[in-house]
């Protein structure tokens, strides 16, 4: 078959190759192809290995030369919480001082601060921030981001960042993904009726669904915001209606989110720095994928999630950005690998598994994205490294030289070359 796209002279592909989701030890095995080349069609993937490229060219094949660096499918953000109005470095001091961040949240600050902002916004100010964002994330080798409301706090908020995603996903390269996440936090005008809140929020997923807005939904599960019976009350309502569920768990509190998130079928449990072993052992034997956020632990300088025993439990991991203004402002999801690879504890094999095929596998997108196989879409990322460990060794700077999305070249020579 004639290629529209050839990479070649590839050092390295670096790609999964286990059935999702990959648990435990599994999450060591990648394959590596040396002196390598990838053929694009169509945006799909239909060629690649080390053999000979040179019978799917024509006139019109476009060559792209990769110099002898690296090549790893495009990485996948699966947590972040992209579309929001204005920052929060007013607060960054009272975290220095070692104010808790629920305490701040508590005095109408963190959460609360920034859905005002979002909520006087406009629609075009949010889009343009997070369209700023998206660019980061693309130089940095993310092509698909998971996205969640959850600054609005009513139906006509939560509606306005989640369109903001929609048109976010219509005119960038970035794939995203929407979860609604009304239940971040209970706003001003429900403290003294959090249950009639809830209720609305139910009422709301109605709206949200028959807008086809969100995928999935998501719940803070937490001391102060909403306990596991007010979890399982939302997320079994939102399962109910054919969402996805998700939640943050056990981020600060061992409260026994992980567990609920196995015995609801979440796709994911997301944080997990406070979880407990009885429920590191539910998540191995479930299919719910542990999506730690280590960015999370060092903004806010506490304890990082416990990978290397859940992955010798035989959990599944995905490592995700977790990119808000309040506990992990940034963009850059390669300090986030080597984060994971750090603080985590997990070898460079494991890394690459939890930012590309788990994450696939959490969203639903793993017959599509999160490996270099044929009949995949062509999300690929060039990398100027000369494996995969120096990555992750050499920190807090941006390895990307090209990113290809849908088959097109996006980034090059880590310039932003196409933008929809």
């Amino acid at each position: 078959m004639i290629a529209d796209l050839i990479i070649y002279n590839i050092k390295t592909i670096y790609t999964p190759y286990e059935k999702p989701p990959v648990h435990g030890s599994k999450m060591n095995s990648i394959h590596e192809i040396h002196q390598a080349f990838i053929a694009i069609k169509d945006g799909l993937i239909i060629d690649f290995g080390a053999g000979d490229y040179k019978k799917h060219i024509d006139t019109h094949t476009i060559l792209h030369n990769a110099n002898q660096q690296i090549v790893l499918p495009g990485l996948i953000d699966s947590h972040t919480h992209l579309v929001h109005g204005g920052s929060r470095e007013d607060e960054y001091k009272l975290l220095q001082q070692g104010v808790p961040y629920l305490d701040i949240l508590k005095n109408g600050g963190g959460i609360l601060g920034t859905v005002q902002k979002t909520r006087d916004a406009s629609i075009d100010e949010l889009y343009q921030k997070a369209y700023h964002s998206l660019n980061e994330m693309m130089l940095h080798g993310v092509t698909t981001v998971e996205s969640k409301s959850g600054y609005g706090l009513s139906l006509e908020y939560e509606t306005k960042q989640l369109l903001v995603n929609q048109m976010l996903d219509k005119n960038h390269p970035i794939q995203i993904l929407s979860t609604y996440m009304g239940a971040h936090a209970v706003p001003k005008e429900f403290l003294n009726d959090k249950r009639k809140y809830i209720e609305n929020m139910k009422r709301d997923l109605l709206r949200i669904q028959e807008l086809s807005l969100a995928d999935a939904v998501d719940v803070f599960c937490e001391t102060g915001v909403f306990t596991i019976e007010e979890t399982k009350d939302i997320l079994s309502h939102a399962k109910n209606l054919g969402f996805h569920i998700k939640m943050h768990a056990d981020e600060i509190h061992s409260l026994g989110g992980a567990g609920l998130g196995v015995e609801l079928g979440c796709t994911s449990v997301d944080h997990l720095m406070a979880i407990s072993d009885e429920d590191i052992k539910k998540l191995a034997s479930s299919n719910t994928i542990a999506n730690l956020l280590p960015g999370t632990s060092f903004y806010l300088n506490k304890s990082y999630a416990r990978a290397r025993q859940m992955i010798d439990s035989d959990v599944a991991v995905s490592v995700s950005g977790d990119y808000n203004p309040g506990s992990c402002p940034t963009e850059n999801f390669q300090f986030i690998m080597q984060l994971a690879s750090n603080k985590l504890k997990m070898t460079p094999e494991e890394v690459l598994n939890a930012v590309t095929i788990n994450p696939a596998y959490h969203l639903g997108l793993d017959s599509q994205i999160g490996s270099i196989e044929i009949g995949k879409k062509a999300n690929i990322v060039i990398m100027n490294a000369p494996n995969l460990s120096y990555i992750l060794y050499h920190f807090g700077i941006n390895h990307t030289h090209d990113v290809i999305i849908d088959g097109k070249i996006v980034v090059e020579n880590r310039q932003i070359v196409r933008e929809i």
